[in-house]
């Protein structure tokens, strides 16, 4: 039976991707590999038949040039800094989840579940739609924790291993007429989608086309994040948290429910993936329908925006900004003739530029160390002279003899009984016992 504390896999990964060497080597070479990840970008684009320059102006115009362009790229980062902020809470435990795709899919399920098969007026539905959501991902990621508590199974292969589960289980509800499948209209024909959430289970927005939309989803996101960054850092349980991330062993010594905490930390990351997940079926990022690929790798990103933030909460927001403008972004390169896809390209290399610079920097820290040669120390205590006793002294202490053993079996001699130093010893011993 395993102990749930701390995964060595992911305990590992996350050492690697986050060490601890700072300072301004760091952000020189930082900003050293941007510019190198943006140059290869623009060589990339011009490898495959397009203009880098043209290129930029379209990402450019659709995600910053107009503030309706602002509205869509801030819709997605609501869902990414969602996703952001649960990774960072169970990597301070020492956990790496990285089943959030298939977590915010089922949020999106449990979610779409509740909005149309209870009849609430008002807004306890949009209530009763966004607690749906949290639960359901919540109790879908604590399964990986009871997996590693009771049968021992890595984390990261568990999380990983669910989302395609979750995959299949979205597109078996949208397919089955009495599950979630879309009601028929006349004799057309059925796609594997919901029906819309009622209108009373969606996000409002502030602002409207084409001034700037801001909605109800980016300012809980935002919430949830400053929220959490000041639990982590300020409350005695985010210290716990700390402290069974860096050593479960001491956190169990000093009377820390390591499996509990550690249990309650993925089962957070899984709630706030499926939050994420009830924010693209009610927000209008999405048709409102709950869709196999509604999900758009917002899991995926999200992990991303929380290794390139350093599993800093308040960090996460300006890198979830960043991660939707390209988004918002992606979709006009088209017109300019260059891949789509090429916008995954260019976040793994804006994320291998993050990540990287602390990494290379640790490790040629730690090689320096250990090539330096030790310096030999020497004693710095004097020592006295101490004198010899003489030969029969009593007061002198009996000297320890190592006994020989005598291979072959025979009984020792005995002693001589003219000798002074037993003698002296003897009478040593007596005077001491009387």
């Amino acid at each position: 039976m395993a102990t749930l504390g701390i995964d060595g896999t992911g305990q590992q990964l996350l050492r690697r991707l986050n060490p601890g060497p700072g300072g301004w080597q760091v952000g020189l070479a930082t900003v050293a590999t941007v510019g190198v990840a943006l140059g290869l970008s623009a060589l990339l684009i011009a490898v495959t038949g397009g203009s880098p320059t043209a290129s930029t102006k379209a990402l450019y115009q659709g995600s910053m040039a107009t503030p309706a362009a602002w509205s869509t790229s801030l819709l997605y980062v609501a869902p990414l800094l969602l996703v952001a902020v649960g990774a960072c809470v169970s990597a301070r435990s020492g956990f790496f989840n990285i089943g959030q795709e298939g977590q915010v899919l089922i949020g999106a399920l449990a979610g779409a579940w509740v909005g149309l098969r209870l009849a609430v007026p008002g807004p306890l539905l949009l209530v009763l739609v966004l607690l749906a959501s949290v639960v359901g991902a919540g109790v879908w990621a604590g399964l990986s924790a009871l997996m590693y508590r009771f049968r021992g199974v890595n984390v990261v292969v568990s999380t990983m291993l669910m989302t395609f589960l979750a995959q299949q289980l979205i597109s078996f509800a949208v397919n089955t007429p009495w599950l979630l499948q879309e009601s028929r209209l006349g004799r057309g024909t059925l796609s594997p989608q919901s029906n819309p959430v009622p209108e009373n289970a969606r996000l409002a927005s502030l602002g409207e086309y084409p001034n700037l939309q801001l909605n109800g989803g980016l300012v809980l996101a935002v919430v949830v994040a400053v929220v959490l960054a000041l639990v982590m850092a300020r409350t005695r349980w985010g210290f716990r948290l700390k402290m069974v991330g860096l050593n479960p062993a001491a956190a169990r010594h000093a009377g820390v429910r390591v499996g509990a905490l550690g249990g309650i930390a993925l089962a957070i990351s899984g709630a706030l993936a499926g939050l994420a997940g009830a924010l693209l079926l009610t927000s209008p990022v999405g048709t409102n329908r709950l869709q196999p690929g509604m999900s758009l790798n917002i899991g995926w990103d999200g992990l991303l925006v929380a290794l390139v933030a350093r599993n800093n909460p308040l960090l996460a927001i300006p890198v979830a900004v960043l991660f939707g403008v390209l988004r918002a972004g992606g979709s006009f390169l088209a017109a300019t003739g260059v891949p789509s896809f090429l916008v995954d390209v260019v976040k793994a290399l804006l994320v291998l530029a993050f990540v990287a610079p602390p990494v290379v920097i640790g490790m040629l820290r730690r090689r320096r160390l250990a090539d330096q040669p030790a310096t030999p120390t020497t004693p710095t205590t004097p020592t006295a002279a101490v004198a010899s006793p003489e030969p029969g002294d009593p007061s002198a202490p009996a000297t320890p003899t190592a006994s020989v053993p005598n291979p072959r079996g025979t009984a020792p001699e005995p002693a001589d009984p003219g000798d002074a130093g037993t003698a002296g010893t003897k009478d040593a011993m007596e005077g001491r016992l009387a």
